[in-house]
């Protein structure tokens, strides 16, 4: 059984260990269940992005210390103007990340799955909590664009939800004849984001899922076996990050600590996703071909 196998079986476990928890079990308080969710998300999910450096590496040849600050600086630029994108147009913002998040999102299904497939998939974290926790969604893009726009896009959001289901169901049964493990994974995806809050939806989704993948994929993409060239290669940016939201933690210091955590963690993903894509998408493109991956034909993800 394939590495990426397991990782999917583990997913689909705590997927159903989550939906279990937050239905069954007494609920937490929204603070306390966004500062957990957020540090797991901090802690499990964000890295996975510090191995950016390996597909500048290997796909640009960035190798000297020039190239190497010209690179940063780039990756900063991008960052930064998503951060000022938040601070001037805010629902903009929100928008051009949920897009964005889904066509990042539907890359990590593995195989030949078709795109409308891997575009149901891609949204089901997005759309499905709207079917059962339309007003803690509507409160998290509050806290993080505002009220008044959170208000106006809720409700356009929620329209999808339904047919959403409805085709990520249907997709399920099709992948239920060619691929059983990723239909598992997509039922399994479906209930969580259905199913448990959103917070706790989002964090075992981006963290065992999203996040574990793209690091399996990434040690399979520069044939390593040894987990410490994966970890050197995290250890600039990683710090470079950390170093980021504390500042970021101390500038908002005087919002309320759910304000500031929902603040923080996601308009520090999108900031960090949109260089990261413009990366990882060619590779993703092309199949996660071990080192040749800039030689092959966009079309044949994997």
């Amino acid at each position: 059984m394939k590495l990426t196998q397991i990782q999917g079986l583990v997913f689909c476990a705590l997927a159903i260990l989550g939906v279990v928890a937050t239905r069954f079990l007494p609920a937490l308080e929204r603070s306390t269940e966004v500062l957990l969710a957020g540090c797991a998300i901090g802690v499990l999910g964000v890295p996975h992005g510090s191995l950016d450096t390996i597909f500048a590496r290997e796909l640009y040849g960035v190798r000297t210390w020039g190239a190497w600050l010209r690179f940063g600086a780039l990756y900063i630029l991008l960052a930064s103007a998503v951060v000022g994108l938040w601070f001037v147009f805010p629902m903009l913002f929100l928008i051009g990340f949920l897009v964005i998040s889904i066509a990042h999102f539907s890359g990590d299904p593995e195989g030949r799955i078709p795109w409308l497939v891997r575009l149901l998939y891609g949204g089901a974290i997005i759309f499905l909590p709207l079917l059962d926790h339309r007003e803690e969604v509507e409160n998290l893009f509050g806290l993080l664009v505002g009220d008044e726009a959170a208000r106006w896009l809720t409700p356009w959001l929620t329209y999808a939800a339904g047919p959403w289901a409805i085709g990520l169901g249907a997709a399920v049964i099709f992948l239920a004849w060619r691929r059983h493990l990723g239909a598992v994974e997509l039922g399994s995806l479906g209930l969580l984001a259905w199913l448990a809050t959103p917070f706790v939806s989002f964090a075992i989704f981006f963290c065992t899922m999203h996040s574990a993948r793209h690091m399996i994929r990434s040690a399979r993409f520069c044939r390593q076996s040894s987990v410490r060239p994966l970890l050197a290669a995290m250890f600039v940016p990683l710090s470079l990050v950390a170093a980021a939201f504390a500042v970021a933690w101390y500038l908002l210091r005087d919002q309320p600590v759910d304000r500031r955590v929902v603040q923080i963690l996601f308009v520090g993903l999108a900031a960090l996703t949109v260089p990261h894509m413009a990366l990882v998408e060619r590779v993703r493109l092309g199949g996660w071909v071990s080192g040749a991956a800039r030689d092959v034909t966009p079309g044949t993800s994997s």
